[in-house]
């Protein structure tokens, strides 16, 4: 019975499997067949569409076209997505903020935020305003989609003619999106990304929309922005009320805002208006005979001509309120009125002679660009020069700006190796190849000096030191490796940078302690304000105190602020001060030194002459200034000791007339006053008090003897690179890889 059973499953079980057998090969029998038939199908339709002569060079030309154009959409979408991250609604929207900015006097300096009157419809401006700025900007501006081709290819046909840039391409639409969105960069990156966020704003907005945020937005000049506040700041009168000479020199301005201002340059103004006017004639939005009354009568501005804004740093101190607001320092107040620290006779004293400087000495140098910071030692900035000419770009040089600082950068590894207890400003070193791996920095005159002091290694700006100091570090760990020895003492270094007030990256690189970073011009002012305070850190800042709208102080500096954290020990500090104080006397800097102040600063040049620094302070101020250009070509031969140099002295020189002089923590308030210095160095009570500003006795020797130490590192060997470096900038932050 037993085997009965088995023999029944084992029979099922083969009838099982028999029959799903027979459904899977019916099943691919019938579903290859069915493919057959599908095939067949197929190809009787194709042998139908198959073409031959004209008409199948026409599909093939129609196919590539297609993969072309599939390819093409792909990288058009790869180039667009950097644009769309650019694009922010919040752009679109009026700024929230109202600010006046007044002086550290108390007289009004600006506006930001809401100073731009957007409270008008366009439906009031007048039409012949609108007509001007059409005329001028965009006539083909209702009849494009965000991208004038056709304007766009007349321009590069006339400017081909004309062999360099005669006229603009780019529609209105791509000139609001570089103000919303974008800078004045000169690049095809900011092309695209321009292309791109015009065709989103004509996507989200209508053109009438678009006519009014760019009517509202545009900087005017005289520290304004949009058309509106510009009527009432050059003709002080309603923008519904200006005539239609007025409406043709408001438009001539968006063009050229600062080259154009009536309060300016008026005769200018006025034939910039008279291009306008002949605009409007050939574009057909007036005739001759209706623009010929304001060709004979032209506009004439209400006196301006003592007005200054100073506009860098308004934008500035803008976004450091702005920051103050996020951190929750303001509560919900966003009419403000802000009291800073500007000083508006070191303003306009730096802006001229930054102006003057370049224009003096910038075509022999190829130098183009510049910037500067003056702050107190405790941070509170008083002036800001972003560049020559805010009109021409608003990108602020001094804030914004990353560059190498070559040189001026090694009072923070000389900063480091002393508070690591490894120098003292008489400690003797020695000018000597040293390399990590296979590179080896040199001096300039690819000699070396062999031993001197300390204070003379800073003030003739040897390379090879710093470098040397990075090693020293590091071993005082414990670590005996040379090159990891160097990493880790880099590491210390950017930990001391970090403390005295640069915050950008600064990459790890063996030419680090050279100057290889990047750093922007009111870092270094903040970080060199540690040295000229006696060791605090100096964070800048733009506002005193801030009153609400109803005049309410809402914030004070000195009452909401931490007290400043000391940074470097005094002692530090005052050793620092004491061989910087040596560089514009006896080193590279001595075209900033000033006639009866003592005076302290560093000086920096970078690869190829690229960057320029001289960073400098006294017991009243601090002063950072950069030279170069935007795209960071070479310049010829700039060394920080030229036109930085010169241009610190001319600014300082003037900030410090007729005040009185505070003495620099650690260096005797009298530059050469031999007998006062001898007198306070043997002042028992003097020597021990370097806390109040005056010098012990071992560093008034040290200094003294300076004049000695120079003569002596300059030995017959050495000598032809002593004169170069004297007069060029020792080891301005160039490097060889031998």
């Amino acid at each position: 019975m037993i085997e009965f059973r088995k023999a029944s499953w084992t029979t099922r079980l083969k009838r099982l499997a028999l029959s799903a057998d027979s459904w899977i090969d019916a099943s691919l029998y019938a579903a290859g067949h069915r493919a057959g038939e599908i095939y067949e199908r197929i190809r009787s339709v194709t042998d139908r569409l198959t073409v031959s002569g004209p008409k199948r060079l026409a599909a093939e030309f129609a196919s590539e076209g297609l993969n072309v154009g599939i390819a093409g959409a792909i990288v058009m979408l790869m180039l667009a997505i950097p644009a769309f991250r650019e694009g922010r609604e919040e752009a679109l929207k009026n700024q929230v903020f109202a600010v006046t900015f007044l002086d550290r006097y108390g007289s009004e300096i600006g506006h930001r935020g809401a100073r731009h009157d957007d409270s008008l419809k366009l439906e009031e401006f007048p039409d012949h305003l609108l007509k001007a700025v059409l005329a001028t900007e965009d006539r083909r501006f209702y009849d494009h989609f965000g991208i004038d081709v056709i304007g766009t290819f007349r321009a590069i046909t006339v400017n081909a003619r004309a062999s360099g840039v005669v006229q603009g391409g780019s529609s209105l639409t791509q000139q609001l999106a570089k103000n919303l969105f974008l800078n004045n960069e000169r690049s095809l990156d900011r092309k695209i990304k321009e292309a791109f966020l015009s065709l989103w704003l004509e996507y989200r907005l209508t053109k009438n929309e678009i006519l009014k945020l760019y009517l509202d937005r545009a900087y005017m000049g005289g520290g304004t922005f949009g058309v509106a506040a510009a009527a009432e700041y050059y003709f002080g009168k309603s923008v519904k009320n200006v005539t239609l000479a007025e409406a043709a020199m408001l438009a001539g301005l968006f063009k050229a805002p600062t080259k154009f201002a009536p309060h300016v340059n008026l005769p200018a103004a006025r034939a910039r208006a008279s291009d306008v006017l002949n605009a409007m004639v050939d574009a057909g939005f007036m005739t001759a005979g209706q623009v010929d009354s304001a060709r004979r009568n032209p506009a004439t501005p209400i006196d301006r001509k003592r007005d200054a804004s100073p506009d860098y740093y308004l934008d500035w101190a803008f976004d450091e309120i702005r920051k103050l607001a996020d951190d929750g320092k303001l509560g919900p107040e966003r009419v403000l009125t802000v009291k800073t620290p500007h000083d508006p006779a070191i303003q306009k004293r730096a802006d001229e002679a930054v102006e003057s400087i370049l224009r003096q000495h910038g075509p022999a140098y190829r130098a183009r660009q510049a910037a500067t910071v003056i702050m107190d030692p405790d941070g509170a900035v008083r002036a800001i020069v972003g560049g020559r000419d805010y009109g021409a770009s608003q990108f602020n040089r001094a804030t914004s700006s990353l560059r190498q600082p070559g040189s001026s950068f090694k009072p923070y590894v000389y900063a480091a190796a002393m508070s690591a207890g490894l120098y003292k400003p008489t400690t003797i070193v020695t000018d000597r190849p040293v390399c990590i791996g296979n590179w080896c920095p040199n001096n300039y005159g690819r000699s070396y000096a062999g031993s001197m002091p300390l204070t003379v290694a800073l003030a003739k700006s040897i390379n090879t030191i710093p470098v040397q100091m990075s090693i020293a570090i590091g071993k005082a760990t414990g670590e005996t490796h040379e090159a990891r020895a160097a990493r880790i003492g880099r590491m210390k270094i950017v930990e001391t940078c970090r403390a005295m007030g640069l915050t950008t990256p600064l990459t790890d690189t063996v030419s680090l302690p050279i100057g290889a970073g990047e750093v922007t011009v009111i870092e270094q002012a903040a970080g060199y304000a540690v040295f000229a305070n006696g060791g605090k850190r100096a964070r800048p800042y733009a506002a005193f105190d801030i009153r609400n709208s109803a005049g309410e102080e809402i914030y004070r500096h000195d009452r909401d602020e931490p007290p400043p954290a000391q940074v470097l020990s005094t002692q530090v500090a005052y050793e620092m001060n004491q061989m910087l104080s040596t560089v514009p006397t006896a080193g590279t800097g001595r075209r900033a030194a000033l006639d009866g102040v003592v005076s302290a600063g560093k000086t920096g040049t970078t690869n190829g002459y690229k960057d320029a620094w001289y960073v400098g302070y006294t017991g009243n101020l601090v002063g950072a200034v950069w030279f170069g250009n935007d795209d960071s070509s070479e310049t010829a031969n700039m060394t920080g000791g030229s036109l930085p140099a010169m241009t610190w002295k001319e600014i300082m020189a003037f900030a410090h007339q007729g005040i009185e002089l505070k003495p620099m923590p650690g260096v005797a308030p009298q530059p050469g006053d031999a007998k006062a210095a001898v007198a306070k160095a043997t002042d028992p009570a003097a020597a021990a008090g370097a806390g109040a500003g005056h010098m012990p006795r071992k560093s008034f020797e040290v200094l003294s003897s300076v004049g000695a130490m120079f003569k002596a590192v300059e030995t017959p060997r050495t000598a032809r690179a002593a004169v170069q470096v004297g007069a060029r900038e020792a080891a301005s932050g160039l490097t060889a890889i031998r």
